[in-house]
């Protein structure tokens, strides 16, 4: 760390260390939840198998609730238990098992490196950080952190955005966290932090007071086991910034961890003042007319066409019903006529646009999309021969739509 920086900035004391390890270790011990991904990496004696399993855990919780991963996580072991498993399944099996988890790319990416140690490096996963970093690919630095101090027991630090809440209060780390500086400075102190007889158990521990005591808003404090060693909590009960022997206090601008003056501190907000985030930027908006296409089945039930998204951008490789993006300004009646000259590529003979019945609208928020599904319907007479040099397309039955590879979005269509 920048020997310019003041001390309640940083964990310089060593004894203080020493106990902020031991008081959230015991913590976890007592309360830390059960989940499945926990038991089986106890469990495993196979160092690859829990490896895996840890990896398949941490790529999930990327931006999802673990609420909504616990079921995700018991079909995928069930269905793929190794490594080899998973390489020898075809990504329309991992996007059929993905779907309603979001952020689709995950699961391709876990796919093609698990191919990877398969078919490279001789089944055995990489045993450091820095080696999954570098050999597989899209393993960043968290997970990376994560599977080599959980499975492997290296003495490794973690960052993810509950550790940045902890770690920003703990040390009145005011400052843009989202900055290059601050998320450096976040990680110097998570390697400082992290015990190095239970790393993987620390790590956990320090994620899971972000996830139930130290959470973004109406933090639990009284309860938190580390309260002692936090900043945040300590000035907010003296109402000023506690004072630190033989060290100035930050001065008003020039520290790079501090709040911005523009930013002073919030007597309401108490520890939540930190940490501080820029502005995120408001998603774009689309639009998007979609057609549920319906025809008669050859038992009567009534079938749906489903065309493939191509194999890159967003929802990748998903299927969905036709659709056709839209100019926000577009006319209703200039919206039919385009997603009817559009249709016609599909059912290989013309569509008039006044025969699209208009459904209603669909909302659907993305990271960084708001998207407005316009929802038209049209049931087809007659066999409707699919044109094969167009993307992959196939006539489904309700039931079949619902366990094939779609989005959430698509199913609220």
């Amino acid at each position: 760390a920048p020997a310019s920086l003041p001390a309640r900035h940083l964990f310089s004391d060593p004894a203080e260390v020493e106990a902020l390890r031991g008081n959230l270790l015991a913590w976890y011990d007592r309360c830390k939840r059960d989940l499945p991904w926990r038991a089986l990496a106890a469990t495993e004696p196979d160092a690859d198998r829990r490896g895996y399993a840890v990896w398949v855990s941490e790529v999930m919780l990327q931006q999802t609730q673990v609420a909504t991963v616990i079921n995700y996580y018991n079909r995928w072991m069930q269905k793929w238990p190794t490594l080899q498993a998973l390489a020898q399944a075809s990504l329309e099996e991992v996007n059929e098992l993905w779907a309603g988890l979001g952020y689709y790319s995950r699961g391709k990416r876990l796919q093609e490196a698990a191919r990877k140690v398969v078919s490279e490096l001789a089944g055995r996963m990489p045993r450091t950080a820095e080696d999954l970093q570098k050999l597989l690919p899209g393993v960043g630095r968290y997970t990376a952190g994560a599977i080599a101090s959980i499975s492997y027991g290296q003495a490794t630090g973690v960052v993810d955005g509950n550790v940045i809440r902890v770690l920003c209060r703990l040390r009145c780390i005011g400052a843009d966290s989202s900055s290059p500086a601050v998320i450096d400075q976040i990680w110097d102190m998570a390697n400082v932090l992290v015990d190095r007889r239970r790393p993987g158990d620390f790590n956990q521990a320090l994620m899971e007071l972000g996830a139930t005591v130290c959470v973004p808003k109406a933090p639990m404090c009284r309860e938190c086991p580390v309260k002692q060693h936090c900043q945040a909590w300590r000035r907010n009960l003296l109402g000023k910034l506690p004072p630190v022997p033989d060290v100035e206090d930050c001065g008003v601008g020039d520290c790079p961890l501090c709040p911005p003056a523009t930013e002073p501190w919030d007597s309401s907000l108490g520890v939540t003042n930190f940490p501080r985030k820029a502005a995120k930027k408001p998603p774009r908006a689309m639009r998007t007319a979609t057609c549920v296409l319906e025809r008669r089945g050859c038992q009567g039930a009534p079938e749906y066409l489903i065309v493939q998204r191509p194999s890159s951008g967003l929802l990748a490789g998903l299927w969905e019903f036709p659709s056709l993006p839209l100019a926000q300004d577009l006319q209703e009646e200039k919206e039919r006529e385009e997603l009817a000259d559009h249709l016609q590529a599909w059912t290989g003979q013309p569509v008039a646009a006044k025969g699209l019945q208009f459904i209603g609208e669909v909302i659907h928020i993305f990271s960084h999309i708001h998207q407005t599904y316009v929802v038209y319907s049209l049931h087809l007479d007659g066999d409707v021969t699919l044109d094969p040099a167009l993307s992959p397309s196939r006539w489904v039955t309700e039931d079949e739509f619902h366990t094939s590879a779609v989005s959430t979005a698509m199913k609220k269509v």
